[in-house]
Protein backbone atom coordinates (compact mmCIF):
# COMPACT_ATOMS: atom_id res chain seq x y z
CA UNK A 1 0.00 0.00 0.00
CA UNK A 2 1.32 3.71 -0.94
CA UNK A 3 0.81 4.74 2.54
CA UNK A 4 1.82 8.54 2.77
CA UNK A 5 1.17 11.11 4.26
CA UNK A 6 0.76 11.02 8.93
CA UNK A 7 0.56 12.54 12.26
CA UNK A 8 1.77 15.27 13.99
CA UNK A 9 4.22 13.92 16.88
CA UNK A 10 5.61 16.19 19.39
CA UNK A 11 7.39 20.07 17.97
CA UNK A 12 10.95 19.63 17.68
CA UNK A 13 12.03 16.56 16.32
CA UNK A 14 12.24 18.06 13.03
CA UNK A 15 10.67 20.72 10.59
CA UNK A 16 7.78 18.59 8.91
CA UNK A 17 6.58 17.25 12.18
CA UNK A 18 5.81 20.71 13.91
CA UNK A 19 4.48 21.84 10.41
CA UNK A 20 1.93 18.98 11.43
CA UNK A 21 3.24 15.95 9.70
CA UNK A 22 4.71 12.56 11.06
CA UNK A 23 6.66 10.56 8.35
CA UNK A 24 7.09 7.90 11.79
CA UNK A 25 3.45 8.14 12.30
CA UNK A 26 2.89 6.89 8.56
CA UNK A 27 4.80 3.90 9.30
CA UNK A 28 3.01 2.77 12.16
CA UNK A 29 -0.06 3.33 10.78
CA UNK A 30 1.18 0.37 7.92
CA UNK A 31 2.58 -1.75 10.69
CA UNK A 32 -0.55 -2.03 12.38
CA UNK A 33 -2.93 -3.09 9.32
CA UNK A 34 -0.19 -5.09 7.36
CA UNK A 35 -1.21 -8.40 8.11
CA UNK A 36 -4.91 -7.71 7.61
CA UNK A 37 -4.43 -6.46 4.02
CA UNK A 38 -1.98 -9.36 3.08
CA UNK A 39 -4.93 -11.45 3.80
CA UNK A 40 -7.36 -10.56 1.49
CA UNK A 41 -4.27 -11.43 -1.24
CA UNK A 42 -5.17 -13.86 -4.11
CA UNK A 43 -2.72 -15.77 -6.54
CA UNK A 44 -4.01 -12.85 -8.96
CA UNK A 45 -1.87 -10.18 -6.41
CA UNK A 46 1.72 -9.91 -7.25
CA UNK A 47 4.31 -8.25 -5.02
CA UNK A 48 3.07 -6.82 -1.55
CA UNK A 49 2.62 -4.17 0.42
CA UNK A 50 4.41 -0.75 0.13
CA UNK A 51 4.57 -0.14 -3.87
CA UNK A 52 4.30 2.77 -5.56
CA UNK A 53 1.71 0.79 -7.16
CA UNK A 54 -0.79 -2.59 -6.49
CA UNK A 55 -0.06 -5.05 -9.23
CA UNK A 56 -3.36 -7.44 -10.17
CA UNK A 57 -3.03 -10.49 -12.63
CA UNK A 58 -5.31 -10.14 -15.23
CA UNK A 59 -6.90 -13.45 -15.84
CA UNK A 60 -10.58 -13.95 -16.69
CA UNK A 61 -10.55 -17.82 -17.28
CA UNK A 62 -13.46 -18.30 -19.80
CA UNK A 63 -14.60 -14.92 -20.05
CA UNK A 64 -15.42 -14.35 -23.98
CA UNK A 65 -15.20 -10.74 -23.62
CA UNK A 66 -13.92 -9.82 -20.38
CA UNK A 67 -15.26 -5.94 -19.27
CA UNK A 68 -14.13 -3.72 -16.31
CA UNK A 69 -16.24 -2.29 -13.87
CA UNK A 70 -14.76 0.31 -11.87
CA UNK A 71 -16.61 2.80 -9.16
CA UNK A 72 -15.76 5.36 -6.57
CA UNK A 73 -17.57 6.40 -3.42
CA UNK A 74 -17.17 7.81 0.06
CA UNK A 75 -19.24 7.24 3.37
CA UNK A 76 -20.14 10.60 3.64
CA UNK A 77 -21.22 12.31 7.27
CA UNK A 78 -21.23 8.64 8.81
CA UNK A 79 -18.17 9.49 9.33
CA UNK A 80 -18.86 12.12 11.78
CA UNK A 81 -20.88 9.15 13.98
CA UNK A 82 -17.72 7.31 13.87
CA UNK A 83 -15.66 10.04 15.60
CA UNK A 84 -19.03 10.66 18.18
CA UNK A 85 -19.65 6.99 19.51
CA UNK A 86 -15.74 5.92 19.03
CA UNK A 87 -16.38 3.06 16.59
CA UNK A 88 -14.32 3.60 13.15
CA UNK A 89 -13.77 -0.16 12.34
CA UNK A 90 -17.56 -0.24 10.62
CA UNK A 91 -16.62 2.96 7.97
CA UNK A 92 -14.16 0.19 6.48
CA UNK A 93 -16.90 -2.54 6.03
CA UNK A 94 -19.32 0.06 4.91
CA UNK A 95 -17.00 1.57 1.88
CA UNK A 96 -16.11 -1.48 0.54
CA UNK A 97 -20.04 -3.10 0.76
CA UNK A 98 -21.15 0.12 -0.84
CA UNK A 99 -18.96 0.00 -3.75
CA UNK A 100 -19.27 -4.03 -4.16
CA UNK A 101 -23.17 -3.26 -4.72
CA UNK A 102 -22.36 -0.45 -7.20
CA UNK A 103 -20.52 -2.62 -9.59
CA UNK A 104 -22.61 -5.65 -8.46
CA UNK A 105 -25.66 -3.53 -10.46
CA UNK A 106 -24.26 -4.26 -13.72
CA UNK A 107 -23.13 -7.83 -12.70
CA UNK A 108 -19.70 -6.94 -12.42
CA UNK A 109 -17.66 -9.52 -9.50
CA UNK A 110 -15.22 -7.34 -7.59
CA UNK A 111 -11.02 -8.22 -7.97
CA UNK A 112 -9.99 -5.52 -5.85
CA UNK A 113 -10.16 -2.28 -4.01
CA UNK A 114 -8.36 0.59 -2.98
CA UNK A 115 -8.78 3.05 0.00
CA UNK A 116 -7.60 6.39 0.74
CA UNK A 117 -8.17 7.71 4.85
CA UNK A 118 -7.54 11.11 5.47
CA UNK A 119 -7.19 13.17 8.53
CA UNK A 120 -6.10 16.45 9.89
CA UNK A 121 -3.79 14.76 12.06
CA UNK A 122 -3.05 11.45 12.10
CA UNK A 123 -4.01 8.49 14.57
CA UNK A 124 -2.33 5.01 13.85
CA UNK A 125 -4.31 3.20 15.68
CA UNK A 126 -7.94 4.85 14.19
CA UNK A 127 -6.28 4.63 10.74
CA UNK A 128 -5.59 0.81 10.93
CA UNK A 129 -8.64 0.22 12.51
CA UNK A 130 -10.78 1.67 9.59
CA UNK A 131 -8.58 -0.15 7.05
CA UNK A 132 -8.34 -3.36 9.23
CA UNK A 133 -12.55 -3.43 8.81
CA UNK A 134 -12.26 -3.04 5.05
CA UNK A 135 -9.75 -5.69 4.87
CA UNK A 136 -12.13 -7.69 6.56
CA UNK A 137 -15.20 -7.03 4.22
CA UNK A 138 -12.48 -7.70 1.18
CA UNK A 139 -11.72 -11.13 2.46
CA UNK A 140 -15.46 -12.11 3.44
CA UNK A 141 -16.39 -11.22 -0.19
CA UNK A 142 -12.78 -12.84 -1.80
CA UNK A 143 -12.03 -9.11 -2.60
CA UNK A 144 -8.59 -8.03 -3.23
CA UNK A 145 -7.31 -4.98 -0.70
CA UNK A 146 -4.53 -3.83 -3.47
CA UNK A 147 -3.00 -0.45 -1.93
CA UNK A 148 -4.45 2.78 -0.51
CA UNK A 149 -3.20 5.88 0.86
CA UNK A 150 -2.95 7.21 4.46
CA UNK A 151 -3.52 11.56 4.26
CA UNK A 152 -2.08 13.76 6.92
CA UNK A 153 -3.79 17.54 6.49
CA UNK A 154 -3.34 19.81 9.08
CA UNK A 155 -5.12 22.75 7.66
CA UNK A 156 -7.44 21.08 5.57
CA UNK A 157 -9.12 18.40 7.74
CA UNK A 158 -10.15 19.51 11.14
CA UNK A 159 -8.05 17.69 14.21
CA UNK A 160 -10.09 14.69 15.34
CA UNK A 161 -12.32 14.16 12.27
CA UNK A 162 -11.58 11.97 8.85
CA UNK A 163 -12.19 11.40 5.86
CA UNK A 164 -12.79 7.86 3.80
CA UNK A 165 -12.96 7.01 0.10
CA UNK A 166 -12.84 3.63 -2.08
CA UNK A 167 -12.57 2.60 -5.52
CA UNK A 168 -13.02 -0.78 -6.18
CA UNK A 169 -12.71 -2.67 -9.71
CA UNK A 170 -14.65 -5.38 -10.92
CA UNK A 171 -15.10 -7.99 -14.04
CA UNK A 172 -18.05 -8.86 -16.15
CA UNK A 173 -18.40 -10.96 -19.26
CA UNK A 174 -20.08 -8.91 -21.91
CA UNK A 175 -23.00 -11.61 -23.02
CA UNK A 176 -23.44 -11.07 -19.02
CA UNK A 177 -23.61 -7.39 -18.79
CA UNK A 178 -26.90 -6.49 -16.68
CA UNK A 179 -27.84 -3.17 -18.04
CA UNK A 180 -31.81 -3.00 -17.79
CA UNK A 181 -32.39 -2.99 -21.48
CA UNK A 182 -34.63 -6.48 -20.95
CA UNK A 183 -36.62 -4.95 -18.25
CA UNK A 184 -40.26 -5.10 -19.44
CA UNK A 185 -43.47 -4.26 -17.98
CA UNK A 186 -44.89 -6.89 -15.24
CA UNK A 187 -41.75 -7.98 -14.24
CA UNK A 188 -41.49 -8.56 -10.63
CA UNK A 189 -39.52 -6.59 -8.50
CA UNK A 190 -38.03 -8.26 -4.82
CA UNK A 191 -36.00 -5.88 -2.08
CA UNK A 192 -33.58 -7.38 0.28
CA UNK A 193 -33.50 -5.10 4.08
CA UNK A 194 -31.05 -2.65 4.31
CA UNK A 195 -28.93 -3.29 7.65
CA UNK A 196 -30.37 1.06 8.72
CA UNK A 197 -29.25 3.86 6.91
CA UNK A 198 -26.22 2.48 5.23
CA UNK A 199 -24.10 5.31 3.52
CA UNK A 200 -26.86 8.25 3.06
CA UNK A 201 -28.81 10.32 4.88
CA UNK A 202 -26.38 11.07 7.73
CA UNK A 203 -26.34 14.98 7.65
CA UNK A 204 -30.22 14.40 7.77
CA UNK A 205 -29.94 11.77 10.86
CA UNK A 206 -27.89 13.96 12.58
CA UNK A 207 -29.93 17.03 12.57
CA UNK A 208 -32.82 14.85 13.52
CA UNK A 209 -30.96 13.20 16.46
CA UNK A 210 -27.73 15.33 17.12
CA UNK A 211 -29.24 16.53 20.73
CA UNK A 212 -30.69 13.20 21.66
CA UNK A 213 -28.60 10.53 24.10
CA UNK A 214 -27.49 7.86 22.07
CA UNK A 215 -26.68 5.90 24.00
CA UNK A 216 -30.11 5.44 25.59
CA UNK A 217 -32.16 2.24 24.92
CA UNK A 218 -35.21 3.61 23.65
CA UNK A 219 -38.55 1.89 23.92
CA UNK A 220 -39.41 4.03 20.36
CA UNK A 221 -36.76 2.00 18.60
CA UNK A 222 -37.71 -1.53 20.64
CA UNK A 223 -35.00 -0.86 23.29
CA UNK A 224 -32.63 -0.48 20.86
CA UNK A 225 -29.55 1.94 21.22
CA UNK A 226 -28.70 5.16 18.85
CA UNK A 227 -25.48 4.59 18.96
CA UNK A 228 -25.58 0.82 18.19
CA UNK A 229 -28.20 1.95 15.19
CA UNK A 230 -26.33 4.10 13.41
CA UNK A 231 -22.90 2.31 12.97
CA UNK A 232 -23.98 -0.75 11.56
CA UNK A 233 -22.08 -1.28 8.52
CA UNK A 234 -23.58 -0.87 5.10
CA UNK A 235 -24.37 -4.68 3.74
CA UNK A 236 -23.22 -6.70 1.00
CA UNK A 237 -25.26 -7.92 -1.61
CA UNK A 238 -23.05 -9.85 -4.00
CA UNK A 239 -23.82 -13.30 -2.24
CA UNK A 240 -27.24 -12.89 -2.86
CA UNK A 241 -26.94 -11.92 -6.25
CA UNK A 242 -24.72 -15.15 -6.45
CA UNK A 243 -27.86 -17.45 -4.95
CA UNK A 244 -29.74 -16.15 -7.94
CA UNK A 245 -27.61 -16.59 -11.04
CA UNK A 246 -26.77 -20.49 -9.59
CA UNK A 247 -31.11 -20.97 -9.41
CA UNK A 248 -30.94 -19.74 -13.22
CA UNK A 249 -32.78 -16.38 -12.59
CA UNK A 250 -32.70 -14.38 -15.11
CA UNK A 251 -32.01 -10.83 -13.06
CA UNK A 252 -33.05 -8.26 -15.69
CA UNK A 253 -31.64 -5.62 -13.52
CA UNK A 254 -30.51 -3.99 -10.18
CA UNK A 255 -30.92 -1.32 -8.08
CA UNK A 256 -28.63 -0.13 -5.19
CA UNK A 257 -30.69 2.20 -2.71
CA UNK A 258 -28.00 5.08 -1.76
CA UNK A 259 -28.30 8.61 -2.05
CA UNK A 260 -31.80 9.76 -4.06
CA UNK A 261 -33.80 6.42 -2.16
CA UNK A 262 -36.08 4.53 -3.92
CA UNK A 263 -37.29 7.43 -5.83
CA UNK A 264 -33.75 8.71 -7.83
CA UNK A 265 -31.79 5.58 -7.93
CA UNK A 266 -33.96 2.59 -9.64
CA UNK A 267 -35.00 4.71 -12.66
CA UNK A 268 -31.25 4.61 -13.34
CA UNK A 269 -31.53 1.18 -14.74
CA UNK A 270 -35.15 1.64 -16.63
CA UNK A 271 -35.14 1.22 -20.23
CA UNK A 272 -37.15 4.04 -22.09
CA UNK A 273 -41.17 3.97 -21.37
CA UNK A 274 -41.39 1.23 -18.24
CA UNK A 275 -41.56 2.46 -14.93
CA UNK A 276 -41.86 0.92 -11.10
CA UNK A 277 -45.00 0.57 -9.29
CA UNK A 278 -43.42 0.21 -5.62
CA UNK A 279 -46.21 -0.79 -2.79
CA UNK A 280 -45.12 1.03 0.40
CA UNK A 281 -47.53 -1.48 2.54
CA UNK A 282 -45.44 -4.37 1.21
CA UNK A 283 -42.77 -3.65 4.33
CA UNK A 284 -42.55 -1.80 7.09
CA UNK A 285 -40.13 0.80 7.78
CA UNK A 286 -37.79 0.25 10.24
CA UNK A 287 -38.31 2.41 13.75
CA UNK A 288 -34.93 4.26 13.21
CA UNK A 289 -36.62 6.17 10.33
CA UNK A 290 -39.38 6.80 11.51
CA UNK A 291 -37.84 8.33 14.48
CA UNK A 292 -35.64 10.55 11.68
CA UNK A 293 -38.37 11.68 9.78
CA UNK A 294 -40.93 12.41 13.14
CA UNK A 295 -37.99 14.54 14.63
CA UNK A 296 -36.96 16.28 11.69
CA UNK A 297 -40.05 17.26 10.38
CA UNK A 298 -39.24 16.25 7.12
CA UNK A 299 -41.98 15.49 4.14
CA UNK A 300 -42.58 12.18 3.37
CA UNK A 301 -41.36 12.04 -0.20
CA UNK A 302 -38.08 13.93 0.90
CA UNK A 303 -37.79 10.88 2.68
CA UNK A 304 -37.32 8.70 0.50
CA UNK A 305 -35.14 10.64 -1.37
CA UNK A 306 -32.64 11.27 1.69
CA UNK A 307 -33.32 8.02 3.51
CA UNK A 308 -33.10 4.16 1.82
CA UNK A 309 -36.20 3.98 4.12
CA UNK A 310 -35.49 0.00 5.08
CA UNK A 311 -34.58 -1.27 1.60
CA UNK A 312 -31.37 -1.65 0.40
CA UNK A 313 -31.35 -3.50 -2.72
CA UNK A 314 -33.79 -4.42 -5.45
CA UNK A 315 -34.16 -7.39 -8.18
CA UNK A 316 -36.03 -7.28 -11.68
CA UNK A 317 -37.04 -10.25 -12.48
CA UNK A 318 -39.90 -11.97 -14.90
CA UNK A 319 -42.69 -12.35 -12.84
CA UNK A 320 -42.91 -16.07 -13.91
CA UNK A 321 -39.53 -16.78 -12.35
CA UNK A 322 -40.45 -14.47 -8.89
CA UNK A 323 -41.23 -17.61 -6.87
CA UNK A 324 -38.12 -19.34 -7.85
CA UNK A 325 -36.07 -15.86 -7.05
CA UNK A 326 -37.93 -15.54 -3.56
CA UNK A 327 -37.11 -19.29 -2.74
CA UNK A 328 -33.37 -18.78 -3.67
CA UNK A 329 -32.57 -16.11 -2.13
CA UNK A 330 -34.30 -17.65 1.18
CA UNK A 331 -32.47 -20.66 0.75
CA UNK A 332 -29.24 -18.12 0.70
CA UNK A 333 -30.36 -16.78 4.15
CA UNK A 334 -31.69 -13.37 2.78
CA UNK A 335 -35.47 -11.91 3.93
CA UNK A 336 -37.05 -10.95 0.48
CA UNK A 337 -40.19 -9.85 -0.45
CA UNK A 338 -41.69 -8.16 -3.39
CA UNK A 339 -42.09 -4.69 -3.09
CA UNK A 340 -43.71 -3.99 -6.46
CA UNK A 341 -43.40 -4.50 -10.46
CA UNK A 342 -42.72 -2.71 -13.52
CA UNK A 343 -45.29 -0.77 -15.61
CA UNK A 344 -45.65 1.28 -18.53
CA UNK A 345 -44.67 4.83 -17.68
CA UNK A 346 -41.35 6.22 -16.66
CA UNK A 347 -39.66 6.67 -13.23
CA UNK A 348 -40.98 5.41 -9.58
CA UNK A 349 -44.40 5.76 -8.90
CA UNK A 350 -45.66 5.20 -4.56
CA UNK A 351 -49.23 3.25 -3.40
CA UNK A 352 -50.11 1.62 -0.31
CA UNK A 353 -50.25 3.02 3.30
CA UNK A 354 -47.19 5.75 3.99
CA UNK A 355 -46.98 6.44 0.25
CA UNK A 356 -44.86 9.70 -0.48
Amino acid sequence: MTQGKTDAAPAGTSAYERAGVSIDAGHRAVALMKGAVARTHTPAVLGGIGGFGGLFRAAFGAMADPVLVASTDGVGTKTKVAVRTGRFSGLGADIVNHCVNDILVQGARPLFFLDYVAMGRLWPERVAEVVTGAAGACEALGVALLGGETAEMPGVYVEGELDIVGTIVGVVDRPHLIDGARIQPGDAVIALPSAGLHTNGYSLARLALDELDWQEARADLNGERLEDLLTVPHRAYLNAFGALAGAGVDVRGMGHITGGGLIDNPPRVFPEGVGMRVDTASWTVPPLFELIVRRAEVERREAFRALNMGVGFLFIVPAAQREAALAALRGAGESPWVIGEMVRGQGVTFSGEGTP
